[in-house]
């Protein structure tokens, strides 16, 4: 099993579009729909074998929930905090040294 780079709480930007997001969940491998995999460019699709990550997404317009494979991610070094409105659901702080989010208990897997 693929050992997880990032973790929950933490915040990171996608490597190729401009958008970012908190980590809410994770999976050790690909875990979503063949019809989710297929509707990906075949030249940019990244291997299944690895973490994919579950992220309370924003970009300059909207914000959303996006699946991002591990390839795909980089930390945000940016401070700022996420304005996703479900992070409070997830998360009860955010800690501005550490640039993370602290996760509910009850959200803990």
């Amino acid at each position: 099993m693929p050992f997880a780079k990032f973790g929950i709480g933490q915040i990171v930007r996608h490597r190729i579009f401009p958008f970012r997001g908190v980590i809410f969940d994770v999976d050790p491998t690909f875990n979503n729909t063949e019809e989710w995999w297929n509707a990906i460019p075949a030249e940019i699709r990244p291997r299944k074998d690895q973490p994919f990550y579950h992220l309370l997404a924003e970009n300059g317009e909207t914000e959303y929930v996006a699946y991002v494979s591990e390839q795909n991610l980089l930390i945000d070094e940016s401070g700022d905090p996420v304005r996703h409105p479900q992070v409070r659901d997830y998360f009860d702080s955010y800690d501005k040294r550490s640039k993370t989010y602290k996760p509910r208990d009850h959200q803990t897997h």
